[in-house]
């Protein structure tokens, strides 16, 4: 996750690059790297090792960090930031009844994400048994291509925009499964557009297949992904039939109260 090489002012005048670095310190702390020592930090953000050791001390000193000295974590306090985010939106307060509804309908984990850059991130979720090898909390993150939700909010965007992420996009094999081709990611979500819908099938991990739909606000907007994950021993006929129609039931029901509360 090394900074991309930007050279002061590149970016324009009110382009802050410590802004920039202190916010890389912050996110080179993952699920797989919990605990960093200064090393790390620099090696995986690509920071010299004296302005790592200004970003954690200072990190430090806010509370947003803890060390014994040697190794650096994030203390609780850094979801104060995801808050704000969180805080200042109706939409994970909006769809986290209707997730609990289709629960109870399914009997299948139910999330809903938005698409920041090229990933998608957790807003809302509701787990009924943990299916996949990492957990997924509000908060995680998932590159768009190889995820249902991310193929339905990549679909939204127009023709032009869809092109240029495929362009620039790093489409990593996930799994045997995963599609990596851009040509063939294209077709995928033109696809998806045209169906209003995404199945992906152990593209992500195996042995998980995900169906998802788009939410919309009150200007018809995709604003958001709901999605149902299951086991792979579920079919894709199993899902279509027993799982996508409940599954646009919820989104409906969450954009008439987004409609309400706008």
């Amino acid at each position: 996750m090394a900074l991309q090489d930007t050279t002061e002012g590149s970016r324009g005048a009110p382009f802050v690059q410590s802004l920039e670095r202190g916010l890389a310190v912050i996110r080179a702390f993952d699920g797989d790297h919990r605990q960093l020592t200064l090393s790390d930090v620099a090696r995986r953000t690509g920071l010299p090792r004296a302005a790592v050791r200004r970003f954690l001390l200072t990190l430090v000193e806010l509370g947003y960090v803890r060390t014994d000295g040697r190794l650096f974590s994030l203390r609780p306090r850094v979801l104060d930031l995801g808050y704000a985010y969180l805080s200042s939106t109706s939409l994970p307060e909006v769809v986290q009844p209707h997730l609990e509804d289709l629960v109870a309908r399914v009997h299948e984990s139910c999330s809903v994400s938005v698409l920041d850059g090229d990933d998608i991130v957790y807003v809302a979720r509701v787990a009924t048994k943990r299916l996949m090898t990492v957990a997924i909390n509000v908060g995680t993150r998932f590159p768009a291509y190889a995820t249902s939700m991310g193929r339905v909010l990549l679909a939204a965007r127009p023709p032009a925009e869809r092109a240029a992420y495929l362009r620039t996009a790093r489409l990593d094999q996930l799994t045997r499964h995963t599609v990596t081709d851009p040509d063939r990611l294209a077709a995928v979500l033109a696809e998806v557009a045209g169906q209003g819908f995404a199945l992906l099938d152990q593209e992500l991990e195996e042995g998980l297949r995900s169906i998802a739909v788009p939410v919309r606000d009150a200007t018809g907007g995709v604003v958001a992904a709901m999605n149902v994950s299951a086991s792979a021993r579920r079919g894709p006929e199993a899902l279509y039939r027993d799982v996508l129609p409940p599954l646009r039931q919820a989104a409906l029901a969450v954009e008439a109260d987004l409609r309400r509360t706008a």
